[in-house]
């Protein structure tokens, strides 16, 4: 077994790197576009499956003090897997949806990219975003609970969970100060550019998630 309090940081930054690598190298980011293209829903399970879970780990890192092992790690990542395929018909239903109602006449968009950008990004975070990030606590929390060996029910943690807490730290304060801002610029970047830059994203998502878990149960 990999030693993760000795070899944690070592692993988490190669494959950190291996991935910027990918994204950079001229042959290997055209690949990883046009795959993206013509593969949507795959790339974005792949994508936040093996990010977001680096999130985690950093997360565990900071609370721990140490590198530790993320218990449940391959369910979590499905979960992941399943998030980025939501998120990436999220992007298209909400960008289509503020651009049709424009063309209605029921929002202003003025000509201004930032102001699409920003608009997209607001009725994204303040609608979707929410229901998703509850849904994931309360996966997250059932995973952790059967691997502890605990007999629970997804009822069970929906009643024990802090949600003013939930509510206050990650609707109150994290969507409107971190995720509007940045999907705002990512909803402004080109296509190619958004891809990655929400796959960067995707690491400080499960960073956010895991962390408020984590200091919410004073582990």
């Amino acid at each position: 077994m990999v030693d993760m309090a000795k070899y944690g940081t070592f692993i988490w930054l190669s494959i950190l790197a291996l991935a910027a690598g990918f994204l950079i190298y001229p042959a290997t980011n055209t690949l990883f576009l046009e795959t993206t293209a013509s593969h949507p829903y795959i790339m974005g399970f792949v994508k936040f499956a093996i990010l977001s879970m680096m999130g985690e780990f950093l997360a565990a890192r900071l609370v721990y003090g140490k590198w530790t092992k993320v218990r449940g790690m391959i369910p979590k990542m499905v979960v992941w897997g399943i998030v980025g395929v939501m998120i990436v018909a999220m992007f298209s239903v909400f960008s289509h949806g503020v651009d049709g109602a424009a063309a209605d006449g029921l929002l202003y968009l003025g000509g201004s990219k930032f102001l699409r950008a920003f608009l997209i990004s607001a009725i994204m975070n303040l609608t979707f975003a929410p229901v998703f990030m509850a849904s994931h606590r309360i996966t997250d929390l059932y995973i952790d609970s059967r691997y502890a060996g605990k007999a629970t029910s997804v009822s069970q943690i929906i009643g024990t969970t802090d949600w003013g807490k939930f509510i206050k730290d990650i609707v109150v304060k994290t969507i409107p100060l971190f995720w509007i801002p940045a999907h705002t610029i990512t909803f402004m970047l080109p296509g190619g550019y958004k891809v990655l830059f929400a796959a960067s994203l995707s690491i400080v998502l499960g960073l956010i998630l895991s962390f408020a878990k984590m200091k919410n149960k004073g582990e």
